[in-house]
């Protein structure tokens, strides 16, 4: 798969990732350990090299398990992790890294990642100037070699790259969630930040296998996701069925479909979650589909049409209790 560089740092990753919150299992169910290590090394083995976990995910136990799959690996593959909200004051960013460096079995993290800006879900409002040196501080030591950001706006990114470069910005971005695209996709094209996109297919939404009336279970974050709801569900129902046709011209899944759209987008790549090894190697196709100017355009519109009404103004594609 045709790698693209990460910011300005050299780095080459590729515009597909995998993505790694379900193997936390927190949030999710039915995960089995097993089944995810077969999985990402399946994408691995798909040409999928970039892998996105979290500290946060599991309490490490999503890093543990990208480990047992790829550890005999670890120079062919991008690791990316993150440092949670609770964990930004100096002292604690650095025992962070430490620790995700001992669950990913690595002596060197590719990009490490500020998760939730400082107080989100009730965290201490810690100076991002605090943060960004311990950051800058790890990569000059070599324990990290760049620094990108999640779920950060515009203006708290331009703050950020006061302090350090940042390479990345991590938000929820999909065909039928665009928040991103008039807040800070503008200036990350300016100051050539990636855009690493987390929940590309809408948490599932975009391929098309959920239907009306689909009850969750009660653990599931998908209760929470405000695509779900009725309304916006409905919505989503209807452009489905408008990019079905255009899915079965280049003879691929709705899912597919969506990520190549995505990836299409100025400097985005698409973090994609796996299951099984049967969707690592589904999501490593969306990278061979060729996309129109006219069809991204056309898919673009039908898109705009599910985001629109919920442009509030507010970027968090959850009901959570508290950020």
């Amino acid at each position: 798969m045709q790698t693209r560089e990460l910011g300005t740092s050299g780095i080459q990753i590729t515009p597909i990732i995998t993505g790694t919150w379900q193997a936390g299992k927190a949030m999710w169910v039915g995960i089995e350990d097993a089944e995810t290590i077969r999985a990402i090394r399946a994408a691995f083995e798909a040409g999928i090299t970039t892998v996105d976990t979290a500290e946060v995910y599991g309490n490490g136990h999503s890093e543990q398990i990208v480990a047992q799959a790829l550890k005999d690996v670890r120079d062919q593959v991008v690791y990316l992790t993150k440092v949670f909200a609770n964990h930004l004051q100096y002292d604690d960013v650095i025992a962070a890294c430490e620790r995700s460096l001992t669950n990913l079995q690595t002596d060197y993290i590719d990009l490490y990642q500020i998760h939730w800006p400082a107080g989100s879900f009730g965290s201490a409002l810690v100076p991002i100037a605090e943060t960004m040196r311990a950051l800058t501080d790890l990569k000059q030591q070599g324990k990290i070699r760049a620094i990108g950001v999640s779920n950060f706006s515009q203006a708290q990114l331009a703050e950020a790259m006061q302090y350090g470069r940042i390479d990345s910005l991590q938000p929820p971005y999909s065909l039928f969630w665009r928040f991103v695209e008039a807040d800070a996709m503008p200036y990350c094209v300016e100051q050539q930040i990636s855009i690493l996109a987390y929940s590309p297919l809408a948490q599932g939404l975009l391929t098309g296998k959920f239907q009306a009336g689909h009850q969750f279970e009660a653990e599931d974050v998908r209760r929470k996701n405000k695509l779900f709801e009725p309304e916006n569900f409905a919505r989503a129902q209807q452009a489905l069925a408008q990019l079905q046709p255009i899915a079965e011209r280049h003879q691929v899944s709705l899912g597919n479909l969506a990520i190549a759209w995505l990836i299409a987008q100025p400097q985005t790549h698409a973090i994609v979650g796996v299951r099984n090894a049967e969707q690592a190697h589904q999501n490593a196709i969306a990278a061979t589909v060729q996309l129109s100017d006219a069809e991204l355009a056309e898919i673009s519109a039908i898109g705009a049409a599910v985001y629109a009404p919920m442009s509030d103004g507010n970027p968090v594609m959850w009901h959570f209790d508290s950020l």
